[in-house]
């Protein structure tokens, strides 16, 4: 049996027309849904990330604020700059790009972030009512994986469930969404990680395998059953002097192994990373929606 490639870019898009519908409504009504985002620091991968963020919403017609500030800014300005957006009646949704400088104490930084506006999900309240099962704003990751699934029609309802990792961008949100009882999650879920001892006993177990566990090759095909569905979060650099840039991208499962038994996988790139942009402008959308 052919694996079933899991294409983010086709779903995304698919999305894309949808929303793009609900912004036409939202302008009709002098609506313009405003999306700011806050990059400190030079990191290469949050300046893809951001670039991407902002041909997204040019190409959904939404309004974007990219405010770019050096590495050493102190605390106290980026919270006044969280704060101008916090009041600003043209944004909706605020968005501060991770990871933050070392001297910048994150949790600090996200639960300044107005609940009205945590677009992303992070701030402590809106973390809450995810988990009590009302969520206002579903991580943008998470929310990506669950519609991936549900489009391709392997529903969580009654599986069982592997996560690898336990962030609070991705591993902790996403068991949070699955156990809830309702339609489309209601699934039994293991949380795993890198420190797990016998990784591979619970990974093996797994009719649905998610891994974010920021190492590639955490999960190769001795570590899974046969017919697994695997959705694969990691994004990483490994060296390849084939290649013009001197490398390429890889996951953390071993695609080319885990893909002779895989009933279905993601790619690396082309898989979740789409999703997630996507559901950053759905949830800015429900924001404008929510606000106006």
């Amino acid at each position: 049996m052919a694996v079933t490639l899991i294409d983010g870019k086709a779903v995304a898009n698919k999305i894309k027309v949808e929303l793009h519908n609900r912004i036409t409504l939202l302008k009709q009504r002098g609506i313009v849904p405003g999306l700011a985002v806050i990059l400190v620091g030079e990191d290469p991968a949050s300046q893809v990330y951001v670039n991407m963020k902002q041909k997204t919403c040019d190409e959904l017609g939404i309004h974007s604020e990219t405010t770019r500030l050096p590495a050493d800014i102190s605390q106290a300005e980026l919270l006044r700059q969280i704060d101008r957006f916090n009041s600003a009646k043209d944004i909706h949704g605020i968005l501060v790009q991770l990871p933050l400088p070392k001297h910048i104490d994150t949790e600090t930084v996200i639960a300044r972030i107005s609940v009205d506006k945590d677009v992303d999900g992070f701030n402590p309240y809106n973390v809450g009512k995810l988990m009590v099962g009302k969520p206002r704003y579903v991580p943008c990751t998470p929310a990506g994986i669950l519609e991936l699934l549900h489009h391709y029609g392997f529903y969580p309802d009654g599986k069982h469930v592997v996560i690898v990792g336990r962030s609070n961008i991705v591993g902790k949100p996403l068991a949070n969404l699955l156990l809830q009882k309702t339609k489309g999650c209601n699934a039994t879920v293991t949380i795993c990680h890198t420190g797990t001892t016998d990784l591979g006993y619970f990974t093996s177990q797994a009719e649905i395998l998610v891994v974010a566990a920021g190492r590639p090759g955490a999960v190769t095909a001795e570590m899974v059953k046969e017919g697994v569905v695997v959705i694969d979060v990691g994004v990483n650099r490994v060296a390849d002097s084939s290649t013009t840039k001197g490398y390429r991208l890889v996951g953390d499962v071993d695609f080319n192994s885990v893909s002779q038994k895989a009933k279905a996988i993601t790619p690396v790139p082309g898989g979740v990373g789409p999703m997630t942009i996507v559901m950053l402008m759905k949830n800015t959308v429900i924001a404008a929606e929510t606000l106006n």
